[in-house]
């Protein structure tokens, strides 16, 4: 049997206008000829580490044990901020530290970071502006031919967090959290899980408020709803949190929400 092909999948905020993504891609594959490269997205909003960190959570689980992600939304490149490598479950994630790897690391407590400082798996003289070239492609592709995680430098215990999930119970029993991404069609993302409202029990009585706004009903898709196009509701997204949706149109932009924007669930 042919031996199975490391998977390398991408994530930046490059866009596909310029060089860099084939770049990084020139790199790996001049390194490590034989991986399979997969473009998760590169149209994260420019610098948007927080979007970067809920898109990366949503997808990586779905590809096979040992897969490389190589995640690129970079505002701080070329300062203080550390390059690292990242071992969570089966499967490794290259970038900076910078909160990218935030969501992961909820996921995975015991998951180990490392402070890739073995600079012999750069290229030589790495530019300051584009490690994703010089810095991170080349790891990844290193990692695809097997080189051991210990071997890029050593653990670190203080990786860069964002507050992205924190949800909080408030002394009248609700419980308080954020919009944390909008998606393409505007379906609004909150960081509550959706198991917080089971089909079994969404007849009892709701309310989840996001601004001024009061929703009231959970959909099990979006074409229940389609008999009533001007009334938000919530629905189970795939990424298992609680999503505020309107039928065919973008309940960010018609509700006038926004990433950041409290939202408050009563039962």
């Amino acid at each position: 049997m042919a031996e199975s092909k490391s998977v390398i999948t991408l994530l930046t905020d490059f866009g596909t206008e310029d060089y860099f993504v084939g770049a990084m891609k020139g790199v790996i594959l001049s390194r490590s000829p034989d991986s399979v490269l997969i473009d998760l997205t590169h149209s994260i909003p420019p610098h948007d580490i927080r979007a970067a960190a809920f898109t990366l959570s949503a997808a990586y689980s779905w590809f096979p044990a040992g897969s490389i992600h190589l995640a690129v939304v970079d505002p701080g490149v070329g300062s203080e901020r550390r390059p690292v490598l990242l071992e969570a479950g089966t499967h490794l994630f290259v970038g900076p530290d910078n909160g990218i790897f935030t969501l992961i690391l909820d996921r995975w407590p015991a998951a180990r970071m490392r402070h890739l400082a073995n600079s012999a798996y750069f290229l030589q003289n790495p530019s300051s502006t584009f490690h994703g070239r010089d810095v991170f492609a080349p790891v990844a592709a290193a990692l695809a031919e097997g080189v051991s995680p210990a071997e890029f430098g050593p653990a670190i215990e203080d990786p860069v967090r964002l507050e992205l999930m924190r949800i909080e119970w408030t002394s009248d029993g609700s419980l308080s959290g954020r919009i944390i991404h909008v998606d393409h069609f505007g379906n609004c993302v909150t960081n509550l899980p959706a198991d917080l409202l089971p089909f079994s029990t969404a007849d009892r009585d709701f309310v989840l408020q996001v601004n001024e706004l009061r929703i009231r009903t959970l959909a099990r898709s979006y074409s229940e709803r389609m008999d009533e196009p001007s009334s938000p509701f919530l629905i189970r997204g795939s990424a298992g949190l609680l999503e505020i949706s309107l039928p065919s149109s973008s309940a960010a932009r018609a509700l006038k929400i926004n990433i950041d924007d409290p939202v408050r669930l009563t039962r």
